[in-house]
């Protein structure tokens, strides 16, 4: 009879596993609420020409945050919809003080609206100023991307990675671009990759950097902290390199609404990436 071999130890716990224990069970909540009322939106408002909220993206953002409330009295709140949430401890939530959630209740509303199944409920937890938890839940593949800022990324509680394609003339990129010179960037960027896309909902498209589903995700401007603070980390705990457009720090959270741009992309391939976005 062959002994048995060593154990293989345990990985270590994170110092957030409750938090995203919390933030899992919170988003796949809110996700239910989505699909209970999918395709049946009864109010739609334009909050823009191109903008739309509906009375879903409220409802699940007053779910969200009742339970963050109630779990976490003395936390700061950035939502979408309703905006900061002091603590009660007093420090505002943009201050990069203490710990903040950043809840986007329903990203990509306007497919939400229109009956396409591409969006999520995004919840994240940063400390201090720097992402710690983030969870994309996706109700209609019944799928929840997860990390924590020690921890790996997961899909479904299944560790996921980057892509590990060798050539960036294979990438399938989440691409939008706008501003200078779009025409000549676009037709550059898309004669180096396979194709580009555009989805519609800017959390889920980064979370599937993680895993790659997207080998990478670019996009000029045009998202908030509630879009990048959960599937960032996800995306960069899987191992993409995430950054700015200008290749600094990809999460500020002073930062305000619509005035960032995002690229994710595996290490070996991102400077070629950003070379021909830019």
């Amino acid at each position: 009879m062959t002994a048995a071999g060593p154990a293989t130890p345990a990985p270590p716990r994170s110092a957030f596993s409750d938090e995203l224990a919390f933030a899992e069970a919170l988003a796949a909540r809110a996700g239910e609420l989505l699909m209970e009322r999918y395709e049946r939106v009864e109010r739609v408002d334009y909050k823009s020409a191109r903008d739309v909220v509906t009375e879903v993206d409220h409802l699940s953002e007053e779910l969200i945050i009742a339970a963050i409330r109630a779990r976490f009295p003395d936390d700061g709140i950035l939502a979408e919809e309703s905006g900061e949430h002091v603590a009660v401890a007093g420090a505002a939530p943009s201050s990069g003080q203490g710990r903040t959630w950043i809840v986007d209740p329903v990203d990509g509303t306007i497919n939400y609206a229109n009956g396409i199944p591409f969006f999520c409920v995004s919840i994240g937890l940063a400390v201090d100023g720097r992402p710690a938890v983030g969870v994309v839940h996706d109700p209609s593949r019944r799928e929840t991307y997860a990390a924590t800022a020690d921890g790996p990324s997961t899909l479904g509680g299944r560790v996921v990675l980057a892509s590990e394609k060798e050539k960036l003339s294979d990438f399938v990129v989440h691409l939008a671009l706008g501003g200078r010179r779009l025409a000549t960037r676009m037709r550059q960027t898309r004669k180096e990759i396979r194709v580009g896309r555009t989805m519609g909902s800017a959390a889920l498209a980064i979370a599937y950097v993680a895993g790659g589903r997207f080998d990478a995700f670019v996009q000029e401007g045009g998202l908030s902290n509630w879009d990048i603070a959960a599937a960032g980390l996800i995306a960069e705990r899987s191992g993409a390199r995430v950054c700015a457009m200008d290749d600094g720090p990809w999460f500020d959270i002073g930062r305000g609404t619509r005035s960032i741009g995002l690229i994710a992309a595996p290490p070996v391939h991102h400077g070629a990436l950003m070379s021909l976005v830019r």
